[in-house]
């Protein structure tokens, strides 16, 4: 399962988390009549949720947990009001028919989700570097934490850090000490309203930035829709993916500001296991890909190759997304899109990774095609 570290201003905020058991990301008023990048990459990070990963929570330094997404009528992140997925600012009376769901902070919400404690939410946390430390091989994401409100990691990250969190919090658990109090009335009211309404998908979100043209203006929202598609669609030409997250690091640690990111990335396990057998890249462009996102494409792919999939480039399926592909994107595609490596040592295979496909996207009135062009062979 995965894991989420959310970034909080102090510690009451924590307290108040746990004990309703909802998180909420502050949105700023909007100033036009769309979100903005920050924004939809947070929708985002929240529509890649799913019932059963992991929360935790960090401030000064102390990363404290632990908490279960739980599924509440299908789902654990909903829409703070009806229609908070729609660019618009509500307050007062507007808001009120709009029916807000969250007991507080009403006109800065947008989506939240919902957990429990998932064995306590101990008081005592782990400082960061401690974490780190503690399985040096098994975090990637948590290095590179800066300026986001929360941060996606998938299973081996998240097993590492449920791990420290429970071995320094040994005696709290069996004597069942120092956790905070979770009051359940919120969820438990929650179960009995209807949330259809609260569902929420990209739809409305890439419907503000698409043109007549099929064209989208923002290429965040974009990834936010394949993001969601992902998240629930799996008769795509994407295929079927148990773990979706986006802006992975893709690059040896330095300021992340430099840090070159995979716009999406994810796994799936072999059917039944838990054992990854296929690794996911896809790389967004809003406008016509040109030949330089296959060479992009290609340093992630060898990449992915020596940090994820043990020096097997099969266990790699890579995309290009875009609006277009021109003549000569597709001919270097074709030429240089292309890898000879062995597997096995007796006997040893060759084989030749070609699997680089290139997606043609169009999204009228939110709603996002794919369609593959120029397939290989």
């Amino acid at each position: 399962m995965a894991g989420y570290l959310m970034n909080m201003s102090n510690w009451g905020s924590i307290e108040s988390c746990v004990k309703d058991g909802i998180y909420s990301t502050w949105f700023p008023k909007l100033r036009g009549s769309y979100f903005g990048i920050a924004k939809e990459a947070t929708f985002a990070d929240y529509l890649s949720m799913k019932p059963g990963d992991n929360i935790y929570f960090f401030n000064d330094r102390i990363i404290y947990g632990i908490g279960e997404l739980v599924d509440i009528q299908g789902d654990c992140k909903f829409l703070s009001h009806i229609g908070a997925d729609l660019p618009k600012n509500l307050s007062g009376a507007d808001l009120e028919e709009a029916r807000p769901l969250l007991p507080y902070d009403q006109e800065y919400s947008r989506c939240f989700c919902v957990f429990k404690p998932s064995p306590l939410f101990f008081t005592e946390g782990v400082d960061m570097d401690e974490a780190l430390n503690s399985n040096p091989q098994a975090f990637r994401i948590l290095r590179a934490m800066w300026k986001v409100s929360f941060i996606k990691m998938g299973d081996e990250e998240n097993k590492a850090l449920y791990d420290i969190i429970l071995k320094r919090n040994e005696d709290n658990l069996v004597k069942q000490n120092n956790y905070l109090p979770h009051d359940p009335s919120f969820i438990e009211k929650l179960e009995c309203t209807d949330l259809s309404p609260y569902h929420f998908h990209c739809k409305n979100i890439l419907k503000s930035v698409d043109t007549a043209e099929g064209w989208v203006r923002h290429e965040m929202a974009l990834e936010a829709a394949v993001v969601d598609t992902l998240a629930t669609n799996g008769n795509t030409v994407l295929g079927e993916w148990d773990y979706i997250s986006h802006q992975v690091i893709a690059s040896p640690f330095k300021p992340v500001d430099y840090m070159d990111k995979i716009d999406v990335f994810g796994y799936r396990y072999i059917k039944g296991y838990k054992t990854k057998s296929k690794f996911l890249i896809i790389e967004l462009k809003k406008d016509n890909a040109t030949k330089e996102v296959i060479w992009q494409v290609m340093k992630y792919v060898d990449w992915v190759r020596k940090e994820y999939a043990n020096d097997d480039y099969g266990m790699i399926e890579a995309f290009i997304i875009a609006y277009g592909f021109p003549d000569d994107v597709i001919e270097e595609r074709n030429k240089w899109a292309v890898r000879q490596y062995i597997t096995g040592l007796r006997p040893v295979k060759h084989s030749t990774w070609t699997n680089l496909r290139l997606v043609q996207y169009r999204s009228y009135d939110g709603e996002l095609t794919l369609e593959e062009v120029a397939p290989i062979g």
